[in-house]
């Protein structure tokens, strides 16, 4: 199962979301399909846990579950408002609409996923995107569900750069919608605690064994690993890490040189605008991610 968990997951929810919007379901059900999913997640995490510590409440429930539901009702507002916004935007007409709605998604994720690593990227190079997105990166355990986690601002960013494209291409708003729920299943696998062996999937998905290392709180070291869908994105950007031999610690996780970021939802809502965004010097390396990482740069 822990082999098989990641591609049941992925191809599991996005392809009976792909199913029912086909045979004309309409959208309702997309929330408790998620809801599912979530659900899902959740339970295969106490079954095959990376960390068992990081399944434990750290005084974040709350303030996890007010950052999806913030983030998901925006999502649901956004794709019901696109007939009200699409007399407004020039429309090129060239998306292939009458296409299935599988071959739709298909092509809708990688122009997505482009658009939102690239966005991704910038926010840890510019110091005013940072403020936002450090909000996602003051986490200190990474379980499926707090990949939901983001400040609403840094969420509208990243979703202009993946769909404004696809908009003004003239992405219909049932694809988009099945592009938003698709994105939200990505980011549970993205940062689930389930101990998934990825093999040469690595290569192609940016799951969770990936991903971590892109949570590090140890100074730069963590500016890897970008990508939403696709590693080749990293590898394009020359921003790629995968460490088989290191097993992140409990205390790996976090923003090092602002271990006292506030947790409570109104707080970090308000952080990027009046708190200072570094307190402390960068954590120190471990030894054995340093050893990991001189191995690493020597292949």
């Amino acid at each position: 199962m822990r082999s098989l968990y990641g591609p049941l997951f992925f191809f599991g929810f996005i392809g009976t979301a792909t199913i029912l919007a086909s045979l004309g379901a309409g959208f309702a059900w997309l929330l408790p399909l998620l809801l599912a999913a979530i659900a899902v997640s959740a339970t295969c995490e106490r079954l095959w846990p990376y960390r068992p510590f990081w399944n434990r409440p750290q005084k974040d429930t709350t303030r996890d579950v007010l950052h999806a539901g913030v983030n998901e009702s925006l999502n649901i507002l956004s794709v019901s408002a696109i007939p009200l916004i699409a007399p407004f935007l020039p429309n090129l007409g060239i998306w292939p609409s009458h296409w299935p709605l599988a071959w739709q998604l298909l092509l809708a994720i990688p122009i997505a996923d482009l658009g939102i690593t690239l966005v991704h990227y910038a926010s840890h190079r510019s110091a005013l995107l940072w403020r936002l997105h450090a909000v996602h990166h003051s986490v200190t355990r990474m379980y499926g569900f707090n990949g939901l986690m983001k400040h609403p601002l840094h969420q509208l960013l990243e979703a202009l750069g993946g769909t404004l494209p696809l908009l003004l291409c003239g992405l219909p708003q049932e694809t988009t919608a099945l592009l938003a729920f698709a994105i939200a299943i990505q980011l549970l696998l993205q940062h689930s605690n389930v101990d998934m062996r990825l093999g040469a999937l690595r290569h192609v998905f940016a799951w969770a064994p990936v991903h971590r290392l892109h949570h590090l709180k140890y100074g730069s070291n963590g500016d890897v690993n970008f990508a939403l869908f696709f590693s080749g994105w990293d590898r394009l950007l020359g921003t790629a890490l995968y460490l088989p031999g290191y097993e992140l610690a409990d205390d790996d996780l976090g923003i090092g040189d602002c271990p006292d970021y506030p947790v409570a939802y109104t707080e970090q809502l308000l952080q990027p605008f009046v708190g200072p965004q570094a307190s402390h010097p960068p954590a120190v390396l471990p030894p054995g991610l340093r050893d990991a990482l001189a191995d690493h740069a020597q292949l």
